[in-house]
């Protein structure tokens, strides 16, 4: 509560008190975007957010914005285009299930959730537990930094449902400058959500502070990412029929008659996340080549003899000698004032990045069931607080000659090394057999390199990697290349091919070595390193709005975890939860494994009409140990106009379909997803459609949808995980506006 008063405090205070100056930062001159209606500055990412301040409206405040993103290793400025101002797809920036409905989740907002495309599972935390989680934390590599001509403030608001099934969030963003080089702001991000079934509410609370500078020769970049997260686990309904067979009983359920397997039950994780990269740039000053149309012209002789006395005018007059004499020491002098403007260009740059991850999780309960869950390994299970923390330092040395200073540096290079410690803490037993808190540390040294070319209109790449030389990790690896291809095919015509190779291996992370609470624990000393390679690419066509892409993925010592469920009733084919005991545990398939993926996108526009598909097909070699569906697919219908050329609709439905697999479970004891126990009855979800329709508007700085979502609820397979059903038919509303002062 503490940290949610001091960044409400903090934000109005900054929102009130901050004065940003006007600080041009491109060249004037820009063209309109047919299709969002938004004056782009050009060769930048500068947006007027729906103005033209060409006409100084609003007393002349100056409206724009730069953005980028920063690389958490070598803290390289990545630029991002700007999208706070775009409609298109507004109405699922709120959605726990992704923007095309690929996550499976537990129905709830804020729940969470596992991509079903394998290619898309990125690890964006170093800690377990808060990986499910990146719809609200997102990560660093995800954040974006701004510049801009005045302080900008957007404020966002989401809700569904009512004061006992709803879902609220909240969100802010602000940004201002200091000076032309400098730039302050911060994110505030709340939701609530109480959810359509019992035991299900979510309270998670976001908030960063960033700041910037960035001169000739020194930058640096800083932000503090603040999260605390509590989700109350409910286990899944006792019975799929409520949902599957209704007509099965004598009367109708609502979602919150329906009995679920846990109360009084919740995860909660505390997660600090602390990030500073500075680097000093070595380079050197150069002319900066003027057109000639730019260029100022010497005055003409009579002109700059004006600039003399009357009496020496009267003397230049008489001897033309004298006169010519003059007029050559004015030219030169007039030549010695004019200021030649020069350029830095930086040859090189010493780099240093820090970063410090804290997490502290907790898994409280009680009101645990008799018999749900296998083991009980010490404490009273109707009073349980289980705790673990955890803590990541890592340092980052880098020495980079950059891209671009001549002629002949046509890509940039860079040597770094790198120190972590990792520091964990879990509950074990003493020699006499009490409980106590037994601490773990790991150090880890690496060193590594990169290559990238980011200048030039036709090839981008970027290649990396870096090995562990000592340290508890020793022998781990990681080499991972991306390159891009652009040309022209025709007059009117933009290819795009993208390739991206990656091959490494991995130590399994700590809490897969290690855990401890009063119903899981392990330790797993014999696992072994995971190798994976992957290999992928993608053809873009801008004219007809097709993206095609392929990926294949090998890996050997597949680690995971997997439910192992224990049959407590006589019927040896019974799905309902309570007829058996949970327990999980850690897995690694010591064959490989290979995953396939052929993915198309397809836009296709006739007139207003508008229809968006997408298609990703997945095969994988180990159903058990890594199942996924077969067949995912998104298609949006919809249609945009315009009215008094300051509205702009969108008007449209979309829907979402996966096939039928055997989709990991979710084990509440460690707040993770995890395949189910192929040793007992599984449980398929998938092959049923979910419909939604939605109506976005957008006029100046205010943005606005209505949303109907499951607009097919009814029964049958409507799960978004096994025994997590989904939400039942509801509305959704939301508003979002930018304010410049």
């Amino acid at each position: 509560m503490k940290q949610r008063v001091t960044f409400v405090i903090l934000f109005l205070l900054l929102c009130l008190t901050t004065k940003a100056q006007e600080y041009p930062q491109n060249p004037t001159g820009g063209n309109y975007s047919d299709e969002e209606d938004e004056y782009i500055r050009p060769k930048s990412n500068h947006s007027t957010w729906g103005r033209d301040t060409t006409e100084n409206r609003l007393e002349d405040v100056p409206i724009g914005v730069n953005q980028w993103t920063v690389d958490g290793r070598l803290g390289t400025i990545i630029p991002e285009e700007s999208t706070d101002t775009v409609v298109h797809m507004f109405h699922y920036f709120n959605e726990t299930n992704g923007y095309n409905g690929e996550y499976n989740i537990l129905g709830n907002l804020g729940s969470p959730r596992l991509s079903r495309i394998y290619l898309h599972r990125k690890a964006t935390n170093p800690f377990v537990f808060l990986r499910p989680y990146d719809y609200l934390i997102g990560g660093l590599r995800d954040f974006r930094f701004s510049n801009t001509l005045s302080p900008l403030t957007n404020l966002a608001f989401h809700k569904a449902g009512s004061k006992t099934n709803g879902q609220e969030r909240l969100h802010a963003y602000f940004a201002s400058n200091i000076n032309k080089e400098a730039g302050i702001g911060m994110k505030f991000d709340y939701l609530y959500g109480r959810g359509y079934y019992n035991s299900q509410a979510n309270s998670q609370f976001g908030g960063t502070l960033f700041g910037y500078y960035l001169g000739e020769r020194y930058n640096i970049h800083a932000y503090a990412n603040l999260n605390h997260l509590r989700m109350a686990e409910n286990g899944g309904i006792e019975d799929d029929a409520y949902i599957r067979d209704p007509q099965s009983f004598p009367r109708k359920f609502t979602s919150k008659d329906i009995p679920t397997a846990l109360s009084a039950t919740w995860n909660r994780n505390k997660h600090q996340d602390y990030f500073l990269t500075h680097r000093y740039n070595l380079g050197f000053h150069r002319d900066i080549e003027i057109p000639d149309s730019l260029k100022p012209v010497m005055p003409s002789d009579n002109e700059l003899l004006l600039q003399m006395s009357d009496s020496l005018r009267s003397v230049a007059e008489k001897d033309s000698l004298l006169r010519i004499a003059m007029v050559d020491s004015l030219q030169k002098a007039w030549s010695a004032r004019q200021i030649i403007p020069k350029e830095f260009v930086p040859v090189s740059s010493i780099i240093h990045t820090l970063s410090i991850n804290n997490l502290k999780h907790t898994y409280y309960s009680h009101n645990t069931p008799e018999n749900y869950y296998t083991n009980l390994y010490y404490g009273d299970k109707t009073n349980v607080k289980d705790r673990t923390n955890g803590l990541v330092i890592k340092n980052t040395i880098a020495l980079s000659l950059r891209e671009g200073f001549n002629k002949w540096a046509q890509m940039g290079i860079a040597l770094f090394a790198f120190h972590e410690f990792k520091a964990y803490t879990l509950p074990d037993f003493n020699d006499v057999g009490n409980i106590f808190a037994r601490h773990y540390s790991e150090h880890n040294m690496a060193v590594g390199g990169e290559l990238s070319r980011t200048q030039g209109s036709l090839i981008h790449y970027n290649a990396n990697g870096f090995f562990v030389f000592a340290g508890e990790d020793a022998g781990d690896f990681e080499v991972d290349g991306t390159a891009e291809l652009q040309f022209r095919l025709g007059r009117k015509d933009t290819v795009s091919v993208e390739a991206h190779g990656f091959v490494g291996a991995e130590t399994p992370d700590f809490y897969y070595q290690h855990y401890h609470n009063q119903f899981t624990w392990w330790d797993n000393t014999n696992l072994s390193k995971e190798f994976k390679s992957r290999i992928e690419g993608s053809l873009s066509i801008q004219r007809t709005q097709t993206t095609l892409h392929a990926g294949f993925e090998n890996i050997k010592n597949y680690t995971h975890y997997a439910m192992t469920n224990t049959l407590i009733d006589t019927d040896p084919s019974s799905t309902l939860s309570a007829d058996y005991s949970h327990d999980v545990a850690v897995r690694q398939t010591s064959s490989n494994i290979q995953v396939f993926s052929l993915g198309i996108k397809q836009d296709l526009k006739f007139g207003p009409f508008h229809w968006d598909n997408e298609a990703t097909y997945q095969t994988t070699s180990n159903k058990d140990a890594l199942p996924l569906p077969k067949l995912s697919l998104y298609s949006n219908l919809y249609l945009t106009f315009r009215i008094a050329k300051v509205l702009n609709i969108e008007v449209g439905g979309d829907v979402r379909y996966f096939t039928s697999y055997y989709a990991p479970d979710y084990s509440t004891s460690i707040g993770q997803f995890a395949v189910q126990d192929t040793n007992a009855t599984r449980t398929k979800i998938g092959n049923y459609p979910i419909i939604n329709a939605y109506v976005n508007l957008h006029i100046k700085h205010c943005r606005i949808y209505i949303m109907g979502k499951h607009l097919n609820a009814g029964t049958g397979r409507m799960f978004w995980a096994p025994h997590y059903p989904m939400d039942p038919m509801n509305i959704h509303f939301g508003v979002s506006w930018n304010f410049f002062n």
